[in-house]
């Protein structure tokens, strides 16, 4: 029930993008449903999930998590599947290089084609996902990250598994924050995003 302030609602568009098998629909099945599963099959285009957060009594988010197929990174759909986005995770794996090399270019790829409606960049938080599997990771110097996130724009970033459910609030808590921080011009376009418009089809995962 509201405490007698003005109630607001908020629809935000938040893209998840990163190289296939990096562990995007695991962690929105996290983040979503609070489930996981080893078995899920590789996404093709792009699925949809929601999540509601009551920020406080009067004010709700509404979250629409676009999981992007990693293959489809720098083909002509994502700028159809990144429009209306005021937001963005960017998934590596912490036990494969080649996915943290490619982290730098899905990041170009969202700040050539998505702008708040000021004209700046939306938030991008990366995730350094599979933390359970450590012995193994590439992260082994957080300052060093730090400085990486710093120079590369990034909001900031987290050790993140899906498994084992580390992090992953944290992460989106902190990427609503920084959406939030850009109100109004963040709210304005995005108050009124139609579920359906550009709606690209799937085949995806489950």
């Amino acid at each position: 029930m509201a405490s007698g302030g003005e109630f607001k609602e908020h629809l935000f568009k938040v893209l998840v993008v990163g190289e296939i098998g990096t562990g995007k629909t695991s962690i929105i099945k996290r983040y979503v449903h609070q489930m996981f599963s080893s078995h899920y099959k590789a996404t093709i285009g792009v699925d949809f999930a929601l999540k509601v957060l009551n920020l406080d009594d009067d004010t709700i988010v509404r979250l629409q998590l676009w999981d992007i197929a990693g293959q489809e990174r720098f083909g002509n759909m994502t700028r159809v599947y990144y429009k209306e986005a005021v937001g963005a995770f960017i998934v590596f794996d912490v036990t494969r290089v080649s996915t943290f090399e490619a982290v730098q270019k899905w990041k170009s790829d969202i700040d050539n084609k998505v702008f708040l409606p000021d004209g700046s960049k939306i938030p991008v938080v990366l995730l350094a996902n599979k933390c359970d599997m450590a012995k193994e990771g590439l992260v082994k110097n957080g300052a060093a990250m730090d400085k990486y996130c710093e120079e590369k724009g990034f909001a900031g970033w987290f050790e993140t598994s899906a498994k084992e459910n580390v992090n992953i609030d944290l992460a989106a808590q902190e990427l609503v924050k920084k959406i939030l921080e850009h109100e109004p011009s963040a709210l304005e376009k995005n108050d009124t995003i139609d579920l359906d418009e550009d709606k690209p089809k799937s085949s995806g995962c489950c």
